[in-house]
């Protein structure tokens, strides 16, 4: 099978069940920024593969977040996916990030001002990504003024950003970087 099909070649693409939008169509942009989130998870994970040998839970952890985008994604490119059987996003992947997030700040100073992206290399991946799934967050959230989604899909994307912030304070801490604070002019 040839990886080019030339069927996007006028500006149009694929829907699952065979319709086809633009390009730049509401729904198809909220995927795009969905696959960017995916991709910038796995520089992320590759990333703590070659810095931080003791983070094996955390990169499990965006393992499954990255197989749960890609569900978020294929629900995002069906028109209707209950039909088609695309639902796969469960309460329960928003239930495990929120553990995931609480056993992550367990091991953290409580924050006592506000933090800028960076530190350590992995962490900063860490926070570009958290950058990245708000902006699909805002893409999902306006596609659902305009198509029905489930308010799931938005409350993955709204507590995976949580999860991602604190994520990168966990590697930062890990790694000996630590958080990068913020100063206040004057």
């Amino acid at each position: 099978m040839k990886i080019y099909t030339r069927g996007g070649d006028d500006g149009a693409t694929g829907l699952f069940g065979g319709s086809r939008v633009g390009k730049n169509n509401a729904r198809i942009e909220s995927v795009g920024d969905v696959d960017e989130l995916n991709a910038a998870l796995g520089v992320a994970r590759a990333q703590l593969a070659v810095t931080l040998s003791d983070s094996q839970e955390l990169t499990q952890t965006l393992s499954a977040v990255q197989h749960h985008l890609f569900d978020l994604g294929a629900e995002l490119a069906t028109p209707d996916p209950e039909a088609r059987g695309t639902s796969l996003l469960q309460q329960a992947d928003v239930d495990q990030l929120e553990n995931a997030i609480d056993s992550l700040e367990h091991e953290l100073p409580p924050l006592k001002n506000f933090i800028l992206p960076g530190g350590d290399l992995a962490a900063s991946h860490l926070h570009l990504a958290r950058c990245v799934c708000r902006r699909a967050e805002r893409r999902v959230v306006a596609l659902s003024h305009v198509e029905p989604i489930r308010s799931l899909l938005i409350s993955y994307l709204n507590r995976l950003s949580d999860f991602l912030f604190v994520a990168a304070r966990w590697t930062n801490q890990a790694s000996g970087a630590g958080d990068v604070p913020w100063e206040k002019p004057g």
